[in-house]
């Protein structure tokens, strides 16, 4: 926000200042003063008559400062067309998104403006004029940063796209994992975008618009030196894994008779990859979809294998993945499950996924909570 002092117009003193009669000549004569009255007399200076003058006329005040309205000010009268409708795939960069709305660019998936969703935004989003989004960067293929800095990602590309449906701006704010709930409730976050599996515990404080369907993958070194070939083979093993995720829950709860899995929780995704990669863990465990991607870039495929289960093929108990919201935020649930559910309906959400190459995880319509179901 900004603000502006007015000026303070600095005018003359209203006061008095002489006004000389008469003529200047040694002979005197001249007109009277005004007023009346005899004329100066000859060879005598002229007098100096001290009258007032009149005031200046007033400085003009100037108007205070207004600041100009937020880019979506009006949103539900559809003035958010303005700002996000027709903005295509085609041309931008990321140094222009820095100044406008952060909408798709270059050849990333866009859409329009449904002024009917726009309505459903709570009021105290359309007064803020955008939506908040924490994400957790890097977790590719979920989230990650482009050669411009720019994010990209299922994640990112999808917030924009709910964003531009919604007809508000987004703006995308890294968070790491284990914090992003408390962001929600500090108000720092509206939305979690982050991979983030939808499990009963999580719904205690948050709801969540699925939006993927998939389980953890196996990764291990190159060769699979310890022959590992299903998820019962990790009993006895050392794990690693991102801090705070779901696969710590469900490597932990496994029967292992008593040679349990040694899960090694770091900070970060690329951390639990780097132990594998120096002899630290036997495995690393993620999402199937991030998984999947690991073993196939990294080094170019020749640093990881992924363990292929045949009779799991979205990994191993799958779950669902969503859009986290506070549960108490009904109207924006809604409004993001229904726009969700306009970006399925229109072929735009999977194209997201194919250029992501997470064809396989999608699902077929916009549910809340479906993790509890599970």
């Amino acid at each position: 926000m900004s603000g502006a002092t007015t000026a303070r117009t600095i005018s003359t003193i209203r006061g008095t200042r002489p006004i000389l009669h008469g003529d200047e000549g040694p002979g005197g004569g001249g007109r009277p003063p005004p007023g009346g009255g005899r004329p100066p007399r000859g060879g005598q200076p002229p007098r100096r008559a001290w009258i007032k003058t009149p005031p200046p006329p007033p400085t003009p005040r100037q108007p205070r400062w207004t600041p100009p309205p937020t880019p979506l000010a009006g949103a539900r009268a559809g003035a958010a067309a303005l700002a996000l409708t027709g903005c295509s795939g085609a041309g931008g960069s990321a140094a222009t998104a820095a100044t406008g709305p952060n909408v798709p660019t270059g050849d990333e998936v866009s859409t329009t403006v449904d002024a009917k969703l726009t309505a459903l935004l709570p009021d105290d989003i359309v007064e803020k004029g955008r939506l908040d989004v924490a994400v957790d960067i890097p977790y590719p293929p979920m989230a990650m940063y482009g050669d411009d800095n720019r994010e990209l990602g299922f994640d990112p590309e999808l917030a924009r796209l709910i964003g531009q449906k919604l007809g508000i701006d987004v703006s995308l704010n890294k968070q790491a994992f284990d914090s992003v709930i408390p962001s929600l409730q500090a108000d720092k976050n509206d939305l979690i975008m982050s991979g983030m599996n939808d499990t009963p515990e999580r719904e205690k404080t948050v709801s969540y618009v699925d939006y993927t369907y998939g389980g953890f993958a196996i990764v291990v070194p190159d060769g699979n030196p310890k022959d590992i070939g299903t998820q019962q083979d990790l009993c006895g093993k050392t794990v690693s894994i991102q801090k705070a995720t779901a696969q710590g829950e469900l490597l932990r709860a496994m029967d292992c008779d008593g040679d349990p899995v040694n899960v090694t929780e770091l900070p970060s995704d690329l951390d639990a990859q780097t132990a594998l990669r120096a002899g630290k863990s036997d495995a690393y465990v993620a999402d199937a979809l991030v998984a999947g991607y690991v073993a196939d870039t990294v080094d170019g495929g020749d640093a990881f294998d992924l363990v292929s289960d045949p009779e799991n093929p979205n990994g191993f108990s799958p779950v669902y993945s969503g859009i986290g919201i506070l549960k108490d935020e009904t109207e924006l649930i809604e409004a993001v499950r229904q726009a969700l559910q306009a970006l399925i309906d229109e072929g735009t959400y999977q194209q997201v996924l194919d250029r992501n190459s997470l064809s396989a995880y999608g699902v077929e319509s916009a549910e809340v909570n479906l993790g509890a179901q599970g």
